[in-house]
């Protein structure tokens, strides 16, 4: 299966555990992985036997942006099931970091990574 790749995309949100993260907000990281076949592409040079990335980015910054959740985790998942519902999405890897998380003398970041899988409609 062939991938596209979105990496470091960056937005202003409201997800976390502390009250102050979901009222002042920080800045989150998502990269992405989708996963679908990109052969017609290869060969037809026509952006509709692909994905246009750009919805995919649209996407996530939607989320990240008016979701408020308390578990990042939550985030990701919100993004892989909506990425899962663009066409041609087949699987989806998902890494969402919380760049500066409030926690007293720790200057790095934290990251969730989850993949999920399209399920087959009954």
């Amino acid at each position: 299966m062939d991938c596209i790749y979105l990496s470091n995309i960056r937005c202003y949100g409201y997800t976390g555990f502390l009250p102050e993260e979901q009222i002042l907000g920080q800045w989150f990281e998502v990269d992405v992985t989708l996963w679908l076949d990109l052969s017609e592409a290869g060969k037809t040079d026509a952006l509709e036997h692909t994905l246009d990335y750009r919805n995919a980015i649209a996407t996530v910054q939607q989320l990240v942006q008016v979701t408020k959740y308390a578990l990042v985790e939550r985030l990701a998942e919100t993004i892989a099931t909506s990425l899962l519902e663009l066409q041609r999405v087949e699987q989806v890897k998902v890494k969402v970091s919380k760049l500066a998380p409030p926690i007293p003398d720790f200057s790095g970041k934290i990251a969730v990574e989850i993949t999920r899988i399209k399920q087959p409609q009954s």
